[in-house]
């Protein structure tokens, strides 16, 4: 008998977001798995630091953090081997993401490593984008309307194109791109309809609109959510000003 590969979502950071299905395999882990970053700590370990098993086996999986960080195909490689010796052991692997394993989460690079040769399951969690809704107090979308997640890094020809043909977004991985993003939402009108949410869920959380944001540069764990469809949502009265 092999073990099964978890993929275990912990929500936005908050670690009262976890599920209790999360909580249960974690505190019943021997072997657990994360990404952490080459310097500092990691941030899925730090959500789930209060009921991690004290002696449990940790594989740290360090990706180096750089705008060009993925495809880190060796990484996931070398990272794929340890853990299928684990599993062909018999050993249930438990791997942390934060927020969920299948929305922009390191995991599934594992998954498609690992899921054709041993027993597999996800275990959904908060998503960021849910959590940022949550945070700043405004539906992401209703009825008919077509919601688009689009990635900050694309060029602003592309983005332009795909917020244009939704009624609410989310851009995502703000980071660096936060000055040329909110120049090209002033230009296309739609600055005073842009909510903006850094660090969800985290003591640290910053909530505002867009347009009182200063700066070229946000955090990594940042979004926008535009909402430009039908319904008469504006941004809570406590964003206004």
């Amino acid at each position: 008998m092999t073990g099964t590969l978890y993929g275990i979502g912990l929500g936005p950071g908050d670690p009262e977001l976890m599920t209790l299905k999360a909580h249960r395999l974690i505190s019943s882990a021997r072997v657990i798995a994360y990404p952490a970053p080459d310097s500092g700590s990691s941030f899925a370990r730090s959500i789930a630091a209060s009921v991690i098993p004290v002696g449990v086996r940790e594989i740290p999986i360090v990706v180096p953090m750089r705008v060009d960080r993925f495809p880190a195909q060796e990484i996931y490689d070398a990272a794929s081997i340890e853990i299928a010796e684990t599993l062909e052991s018999g050993d249930n692997v438990v791997t942390l993401c934060e927020g969920d394993p299948f929305f922009y989460g390191s995991f599934m690079y594992l998954y498609e490593r690992l899921s054709g040769r041993f027993p597999c399951e996800v275990v959904p969690g908060v998503t960021s984008l849910t959590a940022c809704a949550a945070q700043l107090q405004r539906p992401l979308t209703a009825r008919t309307d077509v919601m688009t997640v689009v990635p900050g890094p694309l060029d602003d020809t592309e983005i332009q194109q795909k917020i244009e043909a939704a009624q609410a977004v989310a851009i995502m991985k703000v980071g660096r791109h936060l000055g040329r993003l909110k120049r090209l939402l002033e230009a296309m009108g739609l600055l005073d309809k842009a909510g903006y949410v850094e660090r969800a869920s985290l003591p640290e959380q910053k909530v505002m609109r867009l347009s009182q944001v200063a700066g070229e540069t946000a955090p990594y764990f940042s979004m926008i959510l535009i909402y430009k469809g039908e319904e008469a949502w504006t941004l809570p009265p406590s964003y206004s000003s």
